[in-house]
């Protein structure tokens, strides 16, 4: 298993907010929580309930997804949003 890079591909932690754009111009996109991981140093896959349906599912980023961290490791509010694609 490789580790995370910094600045290399998709990273993103439980809690984390999974934003992908819309399939078409002026189509909404969606959003949703990171409730699980896959991998430990937290790449690709990962468990995502959807604010649109409440639905969870197995979510693999697209080069229309980012990662929003919306918090830091000591508990506080990050609030950046990092764009990275895979």
């Amino acid at each position: 298993m490789k580790t995370y890079v910094p600045g290399h591909g998709v990273h993103a932690e439980v809690g984390d907010q999974i934003v992908v754009g819309g399939p078409t111009v002026g189509t909404p996109g969606r959003d949703g929580e990171v409730v699980a991981l896959h991998h430990d140093d937290g790449t690709p896959p990962y468990d995502v309930r959807w604010s649109d349906t409440g639905r969870t599912t197995v979510f693999f980023p697209g080069p229309d997804a980012h990662v929003r961290h919306l918090h830091t490791e000591r508990g506080g509010s990050r609030r950046t949003e990092q764009q990275r694609t895979v």
